[in-house]
């Protein structure tokens, strides 16, 4: 080698290679860990949303409505009234009769196990606005006749 040649050597680079594929490999399930975080947040937001727009709706009107109905009015966005946002699945049931008197909104993670899990659990509300959460692969249940929610337990947030 010559006295005055400048630059790495390729021991150096590969040092520097594995250093970085270290650091990748710390960071990456956090990141992704971070990602299903914001996707339950957003997802409990929306849900909150749902239940103040619902609200709103009832209060002129005779009768819940369906998310497409929400977003004509306003109330709610058109991801959400599309039944996807954020990686989960919206799924929408009002009672039937004039008027309804309930209604009943569930979100299951669209991936629920693996790397690109989009969340770990999955959420319910209903009219009185309290949100349960229960394992990503099913939503809570309730009654139609009692209303009781079995299979989650409410949210402490």
């Amino acid at each position: 080698m010559k006295k005055n040649q400048k630059g790495f050597s390729l021991i150096e680079l590969l040092i520097v290679v594995v250093i970085i594929g270290i650091i990748a490999a710390i960071a990456i399930p956090n990141l992704l860990a971070s990602r299903r975080a914001a996707n339950e947040s957003a997802t409990i937001a929306s849900m909150r949303t749902v239940t103040g727009a619902e609200a709103t709706y009832r209060s002129s009107n005779a009768a819940y409505a369906d998310l497409t109905v929400l977003n004509g009015a306003g109330l709610v966005d058109t991801s959400l009234s599309s039944g996807v946002k954020s990686g989960y699945a919206y799924t929408f049931t009002a009672s039937t009769g004039n008027p309804s008197l309930y209604w009943n909104l569930g979100a299951v993670p669209q991936v629920p196990a693996g790397i690109g899990a989009t969340g770990t659990r999955s959420f319910y509300t209903n009219e009185s606005g309290v949100i349960f959460s229960g394992a990503a692969a099913t939503v809570p249940t309730v009654s139609d006749t009692t209303r009781v929610v079995t299979g989650g337990s409410p949210l402490n947030n």
